[in-house]
């Protein structure tokens, strides 16, 4: 009798959790959840970095921030490059938008689309300013490749600075 009580409550728990993963607004971001470090190159330069992807407010929004380091080449200096973005839930619970802030003084307002294991936010359009595109697709449990492009007619993008990043800490 014991041992059915018990299994009766470990059945219960193990419903219960995977029943809010999947009504989880932040279920298609599940995987990047946590810390993550890795390398990449585009037209800044080679540079490696880390970024992170944390709820917070009760898990109202989520939470990027990222720092990638460059080198010294030629002429120009080594540099850091900071960024934060707040992914957002829209009026029905979905996150749907998300706005990104960094060090360089760019704001940039993004809306999200999802495929599978693959997360794209595309700036909005604002005349005479390029079109954003930032890529999340996921290789394995641990490892993620990020693609930053740029278009300037949202038609044909060209690739800024792409990397693949493992995941560190969960």
């Amino acid at each position: 009798m014991r041992t059915k009580f018990f299994l009766l409550i470990a059945f219960s728990f193990l419903i219960s959790t995977t029943f809010a993963q999947q009504n989880s607004p932040w279920k298609d971001w599940s995987w990047l959840l946590g810390e993550w470090a890795g390398d990449g190159g585009g037209q800044p330069g080679q540079g490696g970095g880390t970024f992170s992807f944390k709820t917070d407010l009760d898990g109202k929004i989520l939470v990027r921030k990222a720092q990638t380091d460059f080198p010294a080449r030629g002429n120009q200096p080594a540099f850091s490059h900071t960024d934060l973005m707040i992914v957002s839930l829209d009026y029905s619970g979905n996150p749907t938008k998300a706005i990104y802030f960094d060090n360089e003084g760019h704001t940039i307002n993004y809306t999200i689309s999802y495929a599978t294991n693959t997360i794209v936010l595309t700036s909005e359009k604002i005349p005479n300013v390029p079109i954003f595109r930032l890529t999340y697709s996921l290789l394995d449990n641990q490892m993620v490749n990020t693609k930053f492009e740029m278009s300037q007619d949202g038609e044909k993008f060209m690739t800024y600075i792409e990397g693949k990043s493992k995941k560190i800490k969960q």
